[in-house]
């Protein structure tokens, strides 16, 4: 409950302008609200807040998160309200799409999660690994990181996904390590087909976007992380399937010095469906979990 606890101080000090307000408001000590604000920017990393003696001002990054975080209290104030009135109300089915390795990895032991605290909610769980539109298939809930909008859904922000371009060792010292995108033409590359076989690299002189001829091409990034373990070639790949093995060491970063825009892991809900109850009560429940930093880049 911490993360969700930070994050509502975070809105809380955007609202109040100070640390001092926004103790009030919360009804903690100040000191309180400085532990939260420093937990929260330890853990994503960046700072959130530029403060002085007299006010907080939000940071780039702050300002970037501000209305997501406001959307995400305010689907877990609702779903406890809801819980708290009837917890009878959470019953019934729930069709959900979500992608494999994400699911593999980390949603399969959520999804089980949530049905132990919720024992009246069926899941029909599909393993798809391409752009759904969830009102045309006929599912409550399409979840992907893909940027991708249908007329009459509902776009629901779950959490950050950082990126990662990498290569094993072992193929790096054989084929030498690229100091600049432009340099991926003459590797090997891995592609995760459906985000498409351009690369873009963000700069301060603007985007650089590398179009590829990929060694391999895949739907799915436990195919590439796989090849990638090999020595096959170089990946991008979302941080929840390389962050074992850069651990590891089994895989090694390459290009940091350029950024790779962060996308989003989200929740497509049809306009019709957003408002029931089992449905709003697990995406908060995801929310909960993966916000505001996901748990396979809390050891990053």
């Amino acid at each position: 409950m911490d993360g969700i606890e930070n994050l509502r101080t975070f809105v809380a000090v955007a609202d109040a302008g100070s640390l001092t307000s926004a103790a009030r408001e919360l009804g903690v000590a100040a000191s309180v609200v400085t532990k939260r604000i420093d937990q929260l920017e330890s853990r994503v990393r960046t700072p959130l807040f530029t403060r002085s003696t007299r006010r907080v001002v939000l940071t780039d990054m702050g300002l970037r998160y501000l209305s997501s975080a406001r959307r995400v209290m305010h689907d877990y104030d609702e779903v406890l309200a809801e819980m708290s009135r009837s917890r009878q109300q959470i019953e019934g089915n729930i069709r959900i799409k979500v992608p494999t390795s994400m699911t593999v990895g980390y949603l399969a032991e959520s999804l089980a999660e949530f049905q132990q605290q919720f024992p009246l909610v069926s899941l029909d769980v599909a393993l798809i690994d391409r752009a759904v539109n969830p009102s045309a298939e006929g599912f409550d809930i399409a979840i992907g990181a893909l940027p991708i909008f249908f007329p009459g859904v509902v776009d629901e922000p779950i959490c950050p996904l950082q990126r990662f371009v990498c290569a094993a060792p072992a193929y790096l010292d054989e084929r030498g390590v690229p100091k600049h995108p432009n340099e991926l033409t003459q590797h090997d590359c891995l592609v995760f087909l459906p985000a498409g076989r351009t690369w873009t690299f963000e700069t301060a002189r603007g985007n650089v976007s590398v179009d590829l001829r990929p060694r391999m091409s895949a739907n799915d990034a436990v195919v590439l992380t796989a090849a990638a373990l090999e020595g096959n070639g170089i990946a991008l790949l979302p941080s929840y399937a390389v962050a074992t093995a850069l651990r590891a060491g089994t895989l090694a970063r390459v290009l940091d010095g350029f950024t790779i825009p962060t996308v989003w892991m989200k929740a497509l809900v049809p306009e019709d469906r957003a408002g029931i109850p089992r449905v709003r009560c697990l995406l908060t429940f995801l929310k909960e979990r993966y916000s505001p930093v996901p748990p396979w880049d809390r050891e990053l």
